[in-house]
């Protein structure tokens, strides 16, 4: 049995799960980490603060960099005033594997 990944694939792309700690002394992007109720997400940390939409910006910016996708790319699916996100990615399935795999480990 495999353990529990912070994305899913979909035929248009991927499904990411975020734990996003805003008002953080700088952005970045802490790699997966296993919830208490066993799921799992990619931890990211912003400088945004959680107002008026700020963070939620400031998660797509650095989610598009660390996938080398463009911005238009990335939508906020469900979180939008939680620290738990769920992000959707459109691209090409494998690709984004790849790419979703480098920041597992960070």
């Amino acid at each position: 049995m495999s353990s529990p990944s912070f994305y899913t694939l979909v035929p248009d792309g991927a499904r990411i799960t975020l734990r996003v700690t805003p008002n953080a002394s700088a952005d970045r992007l802490e790699g997966a980490q296993t919830r208490a109720d066993g799921s799992c997400a990619l931890a990211i940390r912003v400088c945004a603060p959680p107002d008026k939409g700020a963070a939620n910006s400031a998660v797509i910016s650095l989610l598009a960099k660390a996938l080398t996708l463009p911005k238009s790319a990335l939508s906020l699916s469900s979180g939008q005033t939680s620290r738990t996100k769920v992000i959707l990615a459109r691209g090409e399935p494998g690709v984004l594997r790849t790419a979703l795999e480098s920041l597992a480990d960070r």
